[in-house]
């Protein structure tokens, strides 16, 4: 289903986003869901690898920034450099930073300041919205 060749969110129509993606990753990449708590399969993920974007590819957290949050969600402390970019999100009467993919601009998931050194961060990421692969 990846295609490191998007470059942009406008590289695909709709339709073809529709085509790619399986419906909970176009929900969460393209529609900016969330996947319910403790449902993601790459949960439990502890071999060392890479995840990446499912809708394009693009490398974004190694394993070794990976750590077991408690929130339900695969969580890091680390992005790879230049893989994720942020905005504000001020949905649901809050303000969080929302986690896009930085080359197809997939909703990834919201980023807190409430994670483990050295970074105090915690890139709480859908799932959904990754593949793996294993070292």
């Amino acid at each position: 289903m990846s295609d490191s060749t998007i470059a942009t969110p406008e590289a695909l129509s709709d339709a073809e986003w529709r085509a790619r993606l399986s419906d909970d990753q176009y929900r969460v990449l393209r529609e900016h869901g969330t996947e319910r708590a403790g449902t993601s399969c790459l949960l439990a993920e502890k071999r060392p690898g890479t995840f990446a974007c499912a809708g394009c590819g693009q490398p974004l957290f190694e394993q070794g920034t990976k750590y077991e949050s408690g929130t339900g969600w695969p969580s890091f402390f680390a992005p790879l450099e230049g893989a994720v970019e942020t905005t504000t999100d001020r949905s649901y009467g809050m303000v969080r930073t929302k986690v896009h993919c930085a080359r197809c601009k997939g909703h990834l998931g919201h980023v807190f300041e409430d994670g483990p050194a050295p970074s105090g961060l915690r890139y709480c990421m859908n799932g959904a919205a990754m593949t793996f692969e294993a070292a």
